[in-house]
Parts: structure tokens; C-alpha cells; sequence
């Protein structure tokens, strides 16, 4: 370090001409570029209008009609790119427990040329389960039925959530018969990527039973019960093990290696070290991200 500093004072009169003349062609050259980027990013250049429509009933109104929390709970919105045609549909389900939480589009997935489609549904202890299941099969089944509508491609519908949107994500997309009360294939579903879900039977269902949360169940209600290898592509995303709640690691790690073992190619796990279980949904949106543009491709 000091011969370096004794070579820079020695030639300072050199390396200050030098800078001059650097400094006298990089500020014409810097002006010309910023003009170039400026007429690339003007108004109306290279830009998409996203609409949302909100407080959308995903069963039929006679449906709603006939109960009043189902009218109150099951909407859902969607926020979508207005001149775009063929983009993929993230359908985003909220965490909460199941007994909490409200729909919400995720900031990290706004203005990214995708439709989101965040959902609402039933709540524990006003229902039981599997009404909260229903209510999520039946919001996917909306989007397949509607999502041309608005420019989508229904071979592109990605399901999704977090904690506890991520563990009916996995049940709607695993256990086939969900999808198959709405006429719907499960199987026609691009990609699953459940954010820290519970793959053994949930701990408000097992509450509801009077099971507690730390007595494991794997029932026809835990995503890892209805392992195949036809289902469609799984991209599992946890938080950092020691820091994660309930073993949620551990049993995205055995739904992934049953998975494997049951012959299904397309199943991926993330670990995110240094997050916690909620702190782990903001980096695994870039991980969503970028799945789905292998969709786009």
C-alpha cells in the first residue's frame, strides 16, 4: 500500500491531465446516453397498465345467496396486465392459520407482465374443515373458467400462498379429487410453489380434532399422503430450518424426497437460511419469480 500511494504522488501532474481529458469526453458522452435512456423510458414507451377488479364471488351467486359467510369470505381479486395476451396467473392464497388473514396482491408480484388472482376463504372456527379446502379448490376452478377473459393462458395458472395458503396450495394441486368437483384436472395446473406450507395434516384441522400442534398426522388431509408422480411441477420454498416453525423444513424435505422416490421429476426445495417463517416470503418471490419465467419461455 505505500509504495502504491508514493507512485500516485510522484505522478499526480500526469494523472491530472489525464483526468481532465477523461472527465472533458465522458460528460458530452454521459449526457448523450442519458438522453437515449430517457427517450427509451418516456411515457407511454415500453409500459403496461395493470387493472384490478376486486371483491369477485368465485361461486354462483345462487350459492352466495344461500350463505351469508360464504358471500362475505369468498371473493377473491385479480390485477392483471390490460394489454397483454397469454400471460401466466399466479393464484396467491394468504397465510393466517386458516383461522386468520385476508386476501392481498404481494407487492413483489405487481407490474412483472402476470395476472394475480389473491383469494379469500373461510375461516376457522366458523367452519370446519374441509370447507377451507372447497373454498380454494373452487377459486382455482374460477380462474381456469375465467382467466381468458382477461388475456390469460389457462395452461399457464401457477397456485400458490403462504404458510397457510401454501399448504392448501399443495392440497387442491396433490390430492386430484378437490379440481375434479369443479370438473377441473389438477394435473392442468403449471406449477405448484407453496411458501413454508404444512405437508402433514394441518395443525388447525388436527386443533379442530383436539390433536395438538406438536403430535405430527398424515391423514388424506396432509399434502404428503397423496404423493405421485404425474403431479404437476412442485417448487417447495421454506425458511431457514433452525429458525422455521413446527419442523416446517423437515416436512418439505420428506414431501421432496417422497416425491422423488415416487418418481416425480419436476420437484424442487429451497432453503432459505438466515429467514425466519415470515421473513422468508419476501426473497422466495424471487424464487417464484424466476420459476415462472420458465413458463414464459
Amino acid at each position: 500500500m505505500i509504495k502504491n500511494s508514493t507512485n500516485i504522488r510522484s505522478d499526480s501532474v500526469s494523472c491530472q491531465t489525464f483526468l481532465k481529458t477523461k472527465i472533458v469526453f465522458f460528460i458530452p458522452f454521459f449526457l448523450i446516453s442519458f438522453f437515449v435512456m430517457s427517450q427509451n423510458n418516456a411515457p407511454g414507451e415500453n409500459e403496461t397498465n395493470y387493472f384490478t377488479e376486486s371483491n369477485i364471488q368465485y361461486y354462483s351467486s345462487e350459492e352466495s345467496a344461500s350463505n351469508e359467510y360464504m358471500a362475505e369470505r369468498c371473493k377473491l381479486d385479480i390485477y392483471y396486465p390490460a394489454e397483454k395476451k397469454g400471460f401466466t396467473t399466479v393464484i396467491w392464497f394468504h397465510g393466517g392459520g386458516i383461522n386468520s388473514g385476508n386476501k392481498h396482491i404481494p407487492e413483489k408480484l405487481k407490474e412483472k407482465g402476470i395476472a394475480v388472482v389473491a383469494v379469500n376463504y373461510r375461516l376457522s372456527p366458523k367452519v370446519k374443515n374441509p370447507v377451507y379446502i372447497e373454498d380454494a379448490a373452487a377459486a382455482v376452478a374460477w380462474t381456469f373458467n375465467n382467466i381468458e377473459k382477461y388475456g390469460g393462458d389457462v395452461s399457464k395458472i401457477v397456485v400458490s400462498g403462504h404458510s397457510a395458503g401454501g399448504y392448501l396450495a399443495s392440497m387442491v394441486g396433490l390430492d386430484k379429487k378437490w379440481l375434479a368437483e369443479f370438473g377441473i384436472d389438477a394435473n392442468n395446473i403449471a406449477m405448484l410453489v407453496p411458501f413454508s406450507g404444512h405437508t402433514i395434516t394441518h395443525f388447525t384441522i388436527r386443533e379442530e380434532r383436539g390433536i395438538e400442534g406438536t403430535r405430527p398426522v398424515v391423514d388424506e388431509f396432509a399434502p404428503l399422503y397423496h404423493v405421485r408422480a404425474d403431479a404437476p411441477p412442485l417448487v417447495l420454498i421454506t425458511g431457514d430450518r433452525e429458525l422455521e416453525i413446527l419442523g416446517r423444513y423437515e416436512e418439505n424435505a420428506y414431501l421432496w424426497r417422497m416425491m422423488k422416490i415416487a418418481g416425480h421429476e419436476k420437484t424442487k426445495i429451497y432453503e432459505l437460511d438466515g429467514f425466519d417463517h415470515g421473513g422468508m416470503a419476501s426473497p422466495a418471490y424471487e424464487i417464484l419469480l424466476n420459476e415462472i419465467n420458465t413458463l414464459q419461455q
